[in-house]
Order: C-alpha cells, then structure tokens, then sequence
C-alpha cells in the first residue's frame, strides 16, 4: 500500500519537493507514526510548526468548537476570534496593529508592501530594502526577490528590483549598503534556513540605532524564530531590541495555515482600506486554534521550558562535538538548534530516519533540530544516542 500511494503521489503531486519515502499517518505530541505503523521521534515538528506536539487536545477543541459556529465569512466583517488573536499579539509585542493571511511568504509580502507604502504615504521615493546574505523570507516572487540565496531564485530571473544585500553580523557593510532610496532593512533575528546563525551580541542593537539614525523601518522575519521557540516568545526579546515590523507564520496556528504581520501604528497606519487584503486571513477557525495554541504555550510555560531544555540539548550536542570529529560546530538558541558537519548531511538524516528519528538538513551540511516545545530530555538523549552510533560511522 504505501508503495502503491508514493507511486501515485509521484504521479499527480507537483514535483517541488524531494520527499523521504514514508507515508506518515497519525502524530501525537512528539511522535509520529507511518503507514505501515513504524513509529518516529519528531525533531522537525513540520519546520518549526508543531511547538505544542502533534494532535495537542487544546488546538483540536478550539477547531471544533469554533467549526460549529463560523468557518467563514470574509474581512468585510468582524469577528470575535480574530480580534482576541490580534490583542493577544499587540498585548504581548511591540506592536499596535495585526495583518493577517495564510503563510509566512504572505506575511513578508505585507511587510513589504507596509514598508513601500509608509514611505509613499509620506511623499517619499525610498523603496529599496536590504535584505541579509544567507536570508530566507518566502518563495514568492517578492519573497525570493528579497531572499539572500541565489539557489532559491535561480530559474526564477530576473527577480524582482528593490532589494540589496549585506553580510549578517555586519554592521559596517550594512552602513554601506544604505542608500538615498533605502527604506527598510529586513532581517532574521537567527537565520533559521541560511544555516542557524545567531546574531553577535549586540549586532542587532546597532542595525536598530542605524534604522534610527538613517529613518529606516526595520523589519524582522520572526516566522522561524517566534512563538517560543528560541526561549522566548519572540527572539528579538533576547536583546530587547523592538522592530517596527515583524512577521509571524509556522508555529502561530500549530499547524494551522496561518501568517500576521505586526506593526507600530505609526507605519501600520499606512495600509488603508483597500490597500491589502487576503481572503482567507484570520478566518474564525483558524484563529480560533492559534489563540488557543498561544494560550496553550503561556499556560504551560512553554517558552521557558525552551529555553531550558534548549540549553540541555545544546550541551548534549556539544558532548557530541567532543565525541565526534566530523561534528565541526554547534549553533543556535532555544530550541532552535544545529550542527555543522564536515561532510554532508543527507546520508545522516536518511540513517537517523531509519533508526527512527525525523530530523533535517539545511545548507547541505547543518543538521537542524527544531522539536516541538514539549520535547523531553529522555528524547533528547535518545536522539544523541543515535547520532553517536550514525556519526561514527562518518570518516
């Protein structure tokens, strides 16, 4: 049977993406289970999407209560779900003001767009937006535009004009590459797909107090790296430095299809009626399930038990490192976690699988483990187990 359904797939899906051969049927917390009943310890949780596990009985309560009453009726109307979402959102950010849609790429979408038209609104021509090499922001036309890896907008030229690049973690380049028609800059607090990389202390301090000095908006791409899971609810709390923008997605709606975009009310006033709009964004049940996963994560104390079972991992990686000397670097924060390799991952994640661990790849050689929040250390230690036993095998 699960042969017979790869095949099929093979056959109608659209070939965008490299599939493992396993046909996953059910999940509960941090394990899922293929079709032919093997079982697997999720350290993926869907990239970063599942933080309250697989199945979490608060998110299916809210989607079922929430779907005998209203599924949906568009953003002509208001509804009391998607309001509670939103003063959740501005209470606990920066923030005044939510947007939203259906996906991180739309997020960003409407970060840049809010950005163009805040300087517009102002009779402005400023429109450029730096973006950081090694950035990942969406595979739309827009989003890949201002993603900083050629091998995510190859075959797609000529990309979209409007967005320059500068190295990560430096400020200097980044005071070099403002220009008389910068309006923004547009970052990761940790580069999540561009291979883990965390800011240097202080880095994000000064891209804010240069945005301030060059009247620059500063947007964060918070899809990866919000809703807990560096150990806080939000990364840029780590530095306590607020952006003007800031995008949300992945865990937002555990699940869910769900993307926002935050904003000050100072720029967030730019967007007017008719100025953007999303069909399906903040539809009652959807944001029924994202409020309660939000709640969930702060009702369960989730976010600090990230940061503590992140630095618990973190130290039984670096174990690892000590044991291994194919292991080159560990990365990371929270539970926001890697490791750079010497040779290449993929032989490494299809043997974990195997073993029965979900793991992930990213820059060919940066093994990434984002797990859901509820992540025990007795998991930890069996992941560590089998990746002492495969990278052993690696020369």
């Amino acid at each position: 049977m699960t042969a017979n359904l790869i095949k099929q797939a093979d056959k109608v899906l659209a070939g965008t993406y490299g599939r493992f051969p396993i046909v996953l049927k059910k999940g509960q917390g941090c394990r899922v289970e293929d079709n032919d009943g093997k079982s697997y310890l999720d350290f993926v949780a869907g990239i970063a999407v599942c933080n309250l596990g697989h199945a979490h009985p608060a998110v299916i309560k809210a989607l079922m209560d929430q779907a005998q009453e209203l599924f949906h009726v568009s953003n002509l109307y208001y509804t009391v779900p998607q309001v509670e979402l939103a003063t959740f959102l501005t209470t606990h950010s920066f923030a005044d003001r939510v947007f939203f849609c259906n996906s991180g790429a739309e997020a960003n979408e409407a970060a840049i767009k809010l950005a163009r038209k805040y300087f517009s609104s102002r009779g402005e021509d400023r429109f450029r937006i730096i973006a950081m090499e090694k950035s990942f922001h969406g595979r739309t036309m827009g989003t890949l535009s201002a993603t900083g890896q050629k091998k995510i907008q190859a075959g797609y030229e000529p990309v979209l004009p409007g967005f320059d690049f500068a190295p990560f973690n430096d400020i200097e380049a980044l005071r070099q590459a403002i220009t008389p028609l910068t309006c923004a800059v547009m970052l990761e607090p940790v580069q999540g797909e561009g291979g883990l990389r965390c800011p240097r202390p202080g880095y994000l301090r000064k891209v804010r107090e240069l945005c301030d000095e060059k009247d620059l908006l500063l947007i964060y791409d918070e899809i990866q790296t919000g809703i807990g899971r560096t150990g806080k609810l939000f990364a840029y709390e780590h530095e306590n430095v607020e952006p003007d923008i800031m995008t949300l997605a992945k865990a937002l709606g555990n699940g869910l299809p769900i993307g926002a975009m935050l904003a000050r009310e100072s720029v967030a006033s730019a967007f007017t009626p008719g100025s953007h709009a999303s069909t399906f964004g903040g539809t009652p049940i959807i944001t029924a399930a994202a409020l309660a996963t939000l709640k969930t994560i702060m009702a369960e104390g989730l976010v600090q038990r990230a940061w503590e079972t992140g630095q618990y991992f973190r130290k039984r990686l670096e174990w690892l490192k000590s044991e291994h000397e194919v292991v080159e670097e560990v990365r990371g924060i929270g539970l926001l976690l890697g490791i750079k390799l010497k040779c290449a991952g993929a032989e490494v994640v299809k043997a974990c699988m195997q073993k029965g661990f979900l793991i992930n790849c990213v820059q060919d050689h940066i093994l990434r483990f984002i797990p859901p929040l509820i992540i025990t250390r007795e998991d930890i230690d069996a992941l560590i187990g089998c990746l002492d036993e495969v990278l052993g095998t690696e020369k």
